[in-house]
């Protein structure tokens, strides 16, 4: 996993890119907010943690910047409620619909 490029914030999206594939995560900042809409790993690309990357890239973009995160991709959403200690990031309205059962 080492051997792959960082990833880069780029206007609308989080990406890493590995030849010709683009795997990202896409967002769309919101006044105190950030939206996690859509991700997408190229098959080519999958089994290399590249999704795991570009979410905490995105958490850690949120933390920097002290934003609410509103994670509506079922990728994001997943992995965060996976890990309750993330819930804190999560915008208060969308906190509910995460808690593991």
């Amino acid at each position: 996993m080492s051997d792959l490029p960082a990833v880069v914030r780029a206007e609308t999206q989080f990406e890493i890119r590995v030849g010709e594939d683009v795997a990202f995560a896409e967002y769309r900042l919101e006044p105190g907010a950030i939206v996690f809409p859509h991700t997408v790993v190229p098959e080519a690309l999958g089994g290399q943690g590249i999704g795991k990357r570009l979410i905490e890239a995105g958490l850690a973009y949120a933390r920097e910047n002290k934003l609410w995160v509103k994670p509506t991709c079922s990728f994001f959403r997943a992995y965060i409620t996976k890990r309750p200690e993330l819930l804190k990031l999560v915008h208060p309205d969308m906190r509910d619909g995460l808690r593991a059962a």
